[in-house]
Parts: structure tokens; C-alpha cells; sequence
């Protein structure tokens, strides 16, 4: 049982089963990888994205504080 609430502790505060988390928080890696990758081309070429970055974390932000974690990630998946 104590193993258990590794997996289910967290994801429950947020009002999310174990498999809707993972499903947002691998969303959010994907779009924070793009935003890091952005990044780094950026800071190599600056007249390139010069914008990714900075229109990734806006997304995310929207998404954290709407309260529809879950249907963004899942939406954004299905695109």
C-alpha cells in the first residue's frame, strides 16, 4: 500500500487518476522539450525562433491555470 500512493498521492490532489496525470505531465515534457530546443537554436542563431520558447511557456501557463489539464493535453495529443 505504500508504494501505491507514490502513483496515486499527487495525481489525486489534483483531481486526476494515475493514467490522466501521466497523460498531462508527458505533455508538458513534449512541450517543454520543444520550448528547450527553441531555445538552444536561438541562442546559437538569434534571428531564429525568436518566439517558440517564450509561446510554448505561454501555452502552458494558459493550460495550468484553466483548470482543464487533463482536455488540453489530451486535445494537444490528438492533433
Amino acid at each position: 500500500m505504500a508504494m501505491t500512493r507514490h502513483f496515486t498521492e499527487h495525481p489525486a490532489s489534483v483531481g486526476e487518476s494515475y493514467t490522466e496525470h501521466f497523460r498531462v505531465a508527458a505533455h508538458f515534457a513534449r512541450c517543454l522539450t520543444k520550448a528547450a530546443g527553441a531555445a538552444a537554436v536561438h541562442a546559437v542563431v538569434p534571428s531564429m525562433c525568436k518566439t517558440t520558447a517564450s509561446e510554448c511557456i505561454r501555452k502552458l501557463y494558459a493550460e495550468i491555470n484553466s483548470g482543464a489539464r487533463a482536455h488540453a493535453a489530451t486535445d494537444a495529443d490528438a492533433a
